[in-house]
């Protein structure tokens, strides 16, 4: 077994954490594990829900996408608890949560960058390995329109999760060590090809 499944976390419960999750993917009530991950990940949760959806969709090739599917939904809808945390309880609940974490500059840096690029950067960060529950809790901190919030996760997140879903589907159990060792390259060069495409239709039209 490489590295990245042997507990890729240093912390003690972090670990501990990932186990669970692993064990979660393979039992039989592992949809809607992934389904609790996906939205409890968005707003207090560690572990990505990729850890599950990576195992499950080699697992059924043929449900790759619907998992995928599944797995946004969950996390725009935890998404949205993110916000309103951030919202209407960020003294209470919220500063908690990132503080437990140690996200102080992350979340910094994202209220920062809110004024220059709006929704562009929940989209941006969403579909990045950023901390999801930063930018949730963010976007309601500082009240982010609420339908470009959703639009922007739905774009983020679907398109994270869906391509990971469609390299497992294409490739199999080859590509899976590539994908746990490069996610975060992968997430960003096919957001700067997504970003970029639109730009050029933009400019062609």
């Amino acid at each position: 077994m490489d590295s990245v499944r042997r507990r890729p976390f240093q912390l003690p419960f972090l670990s501990s954490l990932y186990d669970w999750v692993m064990r979660l993917a393979g039992g039989r009530h592992a949809v809607p594990a992934l389904c609790g991950i996906s939205f409890l990940e968005s707003s207090v949760f560690p572990i990505p829900p990729d850890v599950m959806l990576i195992p499950m969709c080699l697992a059924r090739r043929d449900r790759a996408f619907l998992l995928a599917g599944l797995c946004t939904l969950s996390s725009i809808v935890g998404g949205l608890a993110g916000y309103a945390i951030g919202a209407l309880l960020y003294e209470s609940i919220g500063a908690a949560i990132i503080d437990f974490y140690g996200y102080h500059d992350a979340f910094a840096e994202f209220q920062q960058r809110f004024a220059e690029w709006g929704g562009w950067i929940v989209a941006g960060a969403g579909f990045t390995p950023f901390p999801y529950k930063v930018i949730t809790i963010t976007s309601g901190v500082v009240h982010l329109d609420l339908l470009v919030f959703i639009l922007a996760s739905v774009a983020a997140r679907g398109a994270r999760f869906f391509l990971v879903a469609a390299l497992l589907w294409r490739f199999g159990p080859p590509i899976r060590t590539f994908i746990e060792r490069n996610l975060a390259v992968l997430t960003i060069l096919f957001f700067v090809l997504f970003v970029g495409g639109f730009a050029l239709v933009k400019v062609l039209l």
